[in-house]
């Protein structure tokens, strides 16, 4: 190991960045070569968890439960992860509040996801579900009892029975904190404050990643037998989101990089009830609780949409439902209206709290009151890194888990309360896989070579010192406003083919970013512009799966081709990376027990 470490030391020594109108990042030999990384080291780990939301951190406590030594890196501090911003609840048929079965939790997912779900993967999601609930409950969490003293569970959209299991609508941010000190108990290391910018392929093995140290500065090799992928989503991409600033898809842009492909990126769900001024999300547990949706002139509009389950649709059907009732004039500003007023301020204020203040704090109306301004916006990617029912990816040692990843479970439409559930079951899953893979096999002999480092020193060297071009924010407002108006809950041929025409002038133009900060201590703009980067190659991931899918299923429906047609297209886009470029290919859905069935709502 010591020999290893020297040679980062040395490749490091005969760099240094000389700064030029001609070359904004040229590399000389000289004393000046630890400009970028003062103090390297190899840091080594057997397991590396990337990205510390509820995924990451599940992950990283089974596998240290299984005695193997496991790192997290994240962008962010934990209990800072976009995971603790789910509001409605977590799902598992505990059958506390009527009759309920992992068999009937799977048919609701399986035909919410309109069929393009893989139902293996599915029924280990329906079947491991409860005991995973249980386990949160003994590790801490605060789930809301009823009267009986079982753990209460609300209806939500398209499920067959309630099974939302909830804490109020707080729920993702109990379960943060929760396993958060369950992250310190187990004596977990984090990486914080770090931006992986590189999967690192050894001989066809994952070897580890490459990270910017944003707190110091810097780039670090940590080695690793095997790194799991637990990066959450790429909401950002739109305007008009509920997704946390950070969720810019580095982890879908790492893996596509790394040479595995991702899967079914054209399914972007909009949730229907977001604040048009911020893109805040109000629960759907509003609606479980037995809100309803309004137009202008006080009309529930969902009958004619959908007469059996009305508010309780799938989010795809109540989106479209609402973006119609907007598009024909019967909105308010470009809203609907949510209406709680005639839950009574006791239920609002005990089932509904978090909601009822952000509609105070961002509405301007008190929903006990005043009914609330809502419209659809961008908020879950069912699509994502292409792995098995274990987590594990084509690339041998790398692993992917949450909403990064494609299992796939959600298919062409995701079920509220389904995405934590799925980032305690495969993340657990994934944590379980990967320690026992090391505790097996050992050292897997993959390394991060010096020559590997200095290259990616001197890519992230060219971007930081660069005073030329565009700025990293004009380029992520003109695409989030783009895939907002040509790729959102309606699409056509003509709108997506302007929308990948723009998405690849932009990522041509964004070759050449212009950075104000040349610093590297807490520097924003670098990090901004690897955003901005990840973004654009996922953005091209699916505009080019929606424009090549002929055919209307779950959040992709497309006025120019209104039905699913399950002859053509019932299988999975594979998204691969070809020299940089997006190339489509396909691959079936895996069928169990349940042939397709025709809509029914």
């Amino acid at each position: 190991m010591h020999d290893h470490v020297s040679r980062f030391r040395d490749a490091c020594y005969v760099l240094a960045v000389v700064r030029t109108p001609a070359y904004p990042a040229v590399y000389v030999r000289g004393t000046a070569a630890r400009r970028l990384f003062p103090e390297v080291s190899v840091i080594r780990h057997d397991v590396i968890v990337l990205g510390a939301g509820l995924a990451g951190m599940r992950a990283a406590i089974e596998a240290k439960r299984r005695g193997v030594d496991v790192a997290v890196i994240s962008k962010l501090h934990p209990t800072r992860s976009h995971s603790g911003a789910a509001e409605g609840g977590i799902n598992a048929a505990l059958g506390n509040a009527t009759e309920d079965s992992s068999d009937s939790h799977a048919f609701d997912t399986i035909k919410g996801s309109d069929y393009l779900g893989d139902q293996d993967a599915i029924e280990v999601f329906a079947r491991e579900a409860p005991n995973d609930i249980y386990e949160l409950e003994h590790m801490g969490a605060v789930f809301t009892r009823a009267a009986d003293g079982k753990l209460a569970q609300r209806p939500f959209g398209a499920a067959g029975a309630p099974r939302t299991v909830y804490s109020a609508d707080i729920t993702g941010h109990v379960l943060i904190h929760v396993l958060y000190e369950q992250l310190i108990k187990h004596d977990v290391k984090v990486y914080e404050e770090f931006f992986a910018t590189q999967v690192v392929v050894d001989e066809g093995r994952c070897a580890g990643v490459i990270a910017w140290d944003t707190k110091s500065g810097g780039l670090h090799a940590i080695e690793a037998n095997h790194v799991i992928l637990a990066t959450g989503g790429v909401g950002r991409m739109y305007y008009g989101t509920t997704n946390a600033f950070a969720c810019t898809g580095d982890g879908m842009s790492l893996a596509w990089r790394a040479g595995v492909p991702l899967k079914d990126m054209e399914f972007l769900q909009f949730h229907p009830t977001t604040l048009k001024s911020n893109g805040v999300l109000i629960t759907e547990g509003c609606r479980g609780e037995g809100g309803y949706l309004r137009n202008k002139d006080g009309d529930r509009f969902m009958v004619g949409d959908a007469p059996n389950a009305m508010e309780l649709a799938s989010r795809d059907v109540v989106s479209r439902a609402e973006w119609k009732e907007i598009a024909d004039g019967r909105g308010v500003d470009g809203c609907v209206m949510l209406d709680l007023t005639h839950l009574g301020w006791k239920k609002i204020k005990s089932r509904l709290p978090g909601s009822r203040e952000l509609a105070i704090d961002y509405a301007g109306v008190d929903p006990i009151e005043t009914p609330i301004p809502v419209r659809p916006g961008a908020h879950y990617m069912m699509g994502g890194v292409d792995c098995d029912l274990w987590g594990e990816t084509m690339v041998p040692g790398l692993w992917a888990a949450g909403e990064v990843a494609c299992v796939s479970i959600h298919g062409a439409n995701r079920l509220g309360g389904n995405s934590l559930m799925e980032t305690i079951v495969f993340g657990r899953r994934a944590g379980q896989a990967a320690a026992e893979r090391v505790l097996e096999q050992g050292d897997t002999g993959a390394r991060i070579e010096p020559g590997v480092l200095a290259d990616e020193d001197r890519r992230i060297a060219g971007i930081l010192n660069n005073d030329q071009g565009e700025r990293p924010g004009a380029l992520r407002e003109e695409l989030a406003k783009t895939m907002y108006d040509k790729a959102g809950v309606f699409r056509t041929e003509e709108a997506l083919a302007e929308c990948q025409a723009t998405v690849h002038d932009l990522r041509e133009r964004a070759q050449t970013l212009r950075l104000d900060d040349h610093g590297s201590v807490f520097n924003t703009d670098l990090t901004n512009a690897l955003e901005l980067l990840s973004l654009l190659e996922c953005a091209d991931c699916l505009v080019t799966s929606a424009l090549a899918r002929k055919e209307s299923r779950g959040a992709h429906s497309r006025l120019d081709h209104t039905e699913r047609d399950d002859e053509t297209w019932l299988k999975h886009t594979l998204n691969w990376c070809d020299d940089g470029e997006v190339r489509l290919d396909y691959r079936p859905v895996t069928i169990t027990k349940h042939q397709p069935l025709a809509r029914s709502y």
